[in-house]
């Protein structure tokens, strides 16, 4: 294999990025790239993963300079450094999944009636033809990219499964042209077709595997809008996100993900960042208060400036991370490469030998050709290459998913050795979904009235723990009352008028300051309490309703669910 006929510029500072390589086959693929990509004088550290399909690099040297040198050895590299292009990167994932399907599906279709006449083993030269021209579409259409990847690794004087498979197939079928011309019997086009399909249906069994490996980062990368609310001369313009430059003012409405990082110049919120924090409940996000890409904009409309776009946000380093712990190697696959390297080479002298010696015997030829290709074709060292990665694919995925984020390959070794886990808050070990501990009313109030008023005026509200007090009232079959008017108040709680009384909901000092004391429920168990007596609208009313208000708060109780204490006047 030539080697690059330049020498290292020490000037040029050290770049690193990573790479996703189509057209990889095998492990020894990922081998050979990392062997050309090393012999190169301006690479410091190259790292390539077959089943991730990536590939790490470090050196004095740019991106394109490194992706013209994996192209010139028959494969196809292209960057993800940002989150539009990992997205284009899973459609291109799904469309090979599915091209490898169908070149599988039509393989096998037209295969298994070769293989039945094979078995037959007719004496007419109708059927050899007609196992032939079923042959034709197996081989050069759905087995054409064995032949050109042996192609290319000729050029490059490599080798690897493919140039294995295609001189298997390649002299099955040359064979077999050659008897059936020549009206000869022993013919192999069962053979060809039977290696190709079976290839064939390996190879969209792993892409399948590895998509499903793939799952926790594809999941990481849609939590990341397409498109953006950018305010420009008082006017909203719905731009892609690739549009969005650092300094411009996006606006971000409830129920949106923030679509990248940046600062809060207008507007009150709550925003869910269990993705980046863990903390299992909403924050409040007020002016100045920081904004990470990804997480989700509960009730509040916001003004933004962004900070941060493409590979420098938060989002994109976390996804960074998972991709450098699922393409680390592991003490363990460098016995795996050693054996790679060799693999193929010795395989093919192996079959050479196998067919000298059966020669040798005076078996005759059609049978010394037959295990000489049995020889190449039953080797594959795929499962070498592959279960070590995708043990670690499978593991830091799986982990992901739950939102634990491994660094690397090495963490994951070592983590099956600990004994003990120390965590810094309990907030990260939380469900997230705060629950009602205790109902607290008055002596003199009906507890399943207030109970109703209260679910009535949070029924409209957006805010997590209104979401929680209506679940309650609802699991204790309690009908919310008739709504009138409803206001949310940013920061402070809501208004509401419900059958004709005005309920006030909100934190202790907002309802102070509308003239409600809340010091009788000062004292209340496990909770920070924040409690109101409601308003009716009119003397007459008061004697006939019951008006409420309700408090937010949680139990402080740490290793359980977040919880909501509900204390109703």
């Amino acid at each position: 294999m030539p080697t690059a006929d330049v020498g290292a510029d020490t000037n040029l500072p050290i770049q690193e990025f990573n790479l996703s390589i189509e057209g990889m086959t095998c492990a020894s693929c990922a081998l050979l790239i990392e062997m050309l990509l090393k012999r190169d004088p301006r690479i410091t550290f190259a790292n390539v993963n077959y089943a991730s399909g990536t590939a790490f690099v470090k050196g004095h040297l740019n991106k394109e300079t490194v992706c013209t040198l994996i192209d010139k050895s028959g494969y196809r590299a292209q960057s993800f450094d940002n989150l539009a292009q990992r997205q284009w990167l899973t459609k291109r994932e799904k469309q090979h999944l599915k091209d490898a399907r169908r070149r599988a599906i039509v393989a096998g279709a037209l295969s298994v009636p070769v293989m039945l006449i094979g078995m037959a083993a007719p004496s007419s030269r109708f059927w050899h033809c007609a196992q032939h021209l079923l042959a034709i579409p197996v081989v050069f259409w759905a087995g054409k990219s064995f032949f050109s990847k042996a192609a290319k690794l000729a050029k490059q004087r490599a080798t690897n499964m493919d140039s294995l498979i295609a001189l298997g197939v390649g002299s099955s079928y040359g064979y077999s042209l050659f008897s059936l011309l020549a009206g000869k019997q022993g013919l192999y086009f069962d053979s060809a077709t039977g290696i190709i399909t079976f290839v064939l249906i390996g190879r969209f069994l792993e892409e399948k595997a590895k998509g499903k490996a793939h799952e926790a980062i594809r999941k990481l990368v849609d939590l990341q809008p397409q498109h953006a609310t950018l305010l420009q001369d008082d006017q909203e313009i719905i731009v892609s996100l690739e549009q969005v430059a650092v300094g411009d003012i996006l606006l971000v409405r409830p129920g949106e993900k923030i679509p990248t990082d940046g600062v809060v110049i207008e507007g009150l919120s709550t925003i869910d960042e269990s993705m980046v924090t863990g903390e299992s409940l909403p924050v409040i996000k007020e002016v100045g208060h920081r904004l990470v890409g990804g997480c989700m904009n509960t009730n509040g409309v916001l003004k933004m400036r962004v900070t941060a776009v493409g590979s420098d946000t938060v989002l994109a380093n976390i996804i960074h991370m998972v991709d450098q712990a699922q393409s680390a190697k592991l003490p363990i696959q460098k016995t795996v490469d050693q054996i790679s390297s060799v693999f193929v080479p010795s395989v093919m002298a192996i079959s050479a030998l196998t067919f000298i010696a059966w020669s040798a015997a005076g078996v005759g030829f059609g049978i010394a050709f037959t295990n000489a290709i049995a020889v190449l074709l039953i080797a594959c060292p795929c499962s070498l290459g592959l279960a070590t990665p995708m043990a670690i694919m499978v593991g830091t995925g799986q982990s992901a998913k739950r939102g634990v984020y491994i660094r690397n390959g090495s963490s994951l070794e070592m983590a099956s050795k600990l004994t003990i886990i120390i965590f810094d808050k309990t907030g990260t070990i939380t469900e997230g979904k705060p629950q009602v501990t205790d109902f607290i009313i008055a002596p003199t109030q009906d507890e399943t009235r207030i109970l109703a008023l209260a679910a009535a005026a949070e029924f409209d509200s957006e805010h997590f723990l209104a979401k929680t007090i209506v679940a309650y009232a609802q699991s204790r079959n309690i009908l919310p009352g008739k709504v009138d008017e409803f206001n949310n108040i940013p920061g402070h709680g809501i208004k509401a008028q419900v059958d004709g009384c005005e309920v006030l909901i909100g934190n202790g000092r907002w309802l102070e300051e509308s003239g409600i004391s809340s010091k009788p429920w000062k004292n209340a168990p496990q909770c920070w309490l924040s409690k109101v007596r409601p308003r009716c609208l009119s003397e007459s009313m008061a004697k006939s309703r019951h008006c409420s208000a309700l408090p937010t708060g949680r139990a402080s109780t740490p290793h359980k669910p977040s919880s909501a204490c509900a204390v109703l006047a």
